[in-house]
């Protein structure tokens, strides 16, 4: 059977709808957009997470489906360029839409939390030189900003 096992990083776009213990880029911009509070649990917000658009998920996807090497697993993410922290996001989000970013830390790490992940994607380069991560991290923030804009007009 041509299937494959894809180890998902933070797969996210602008019709995610994370919430707050799942959905990290979603959700944080969400609650930018919204005014309201993200709660930062442990690390002092320097976590760093990996973030790769719905539209390349769906494009690596196909790319296997077109050539399938049966029972491979790949790290499905944005790479090591596509990653940053929750502090890190939070001035990416704020610059986006000019609104402050309201957060307030918790000082317990959630549990099983990573403390910093991103996707190693050589595998997936090397098996698939016609797929490579093409929506980079400030245009995923725009979208998913402009996308909870037109669903949460002010």
């Amino acid at each position: 059977m041509p299937t494959c096992c894809l180890r998902g990083g933070c797969l996210t776009g602008p019709a995610h709808s994370g919430v707050e213990l799942h959905g990290f880029l979603s959700y944080l911009v969400g609650c930018n957009v919204g005014g309201r509070t993200y709660k930062v649990f442990g690390y002092k917000g320097k976590q760093v997470r990996d973030n790769i658009h719905s539209l390349d998920v769906a494009r690596f996807i196909e790319a296997f489906v077109a050539a399938p090497r049966a029972g491979e697993t790949y790290n499905l993410g944005g790479g090591k360029a596509n990653a940053c922290s929750i502090l890190e996001a939070f001035d990416v989000a704020s610059q986006i839409t000019g609104k402050p970013m309201r957060h307030e830390y918790v000082d317990r790490n959630r549990l099983g939390d990573h403390i910093c992940y991103y996707s190693d994607l050589r595998k997936m380069r090397e098996h698939y030189p016609g797929w490579d991560v093409t929506v980079g991290l400030e245009a995923i923030f725009e979208e998913i900003a402009e996308a909870r804009r037109e669903r949460s007009p002010e």
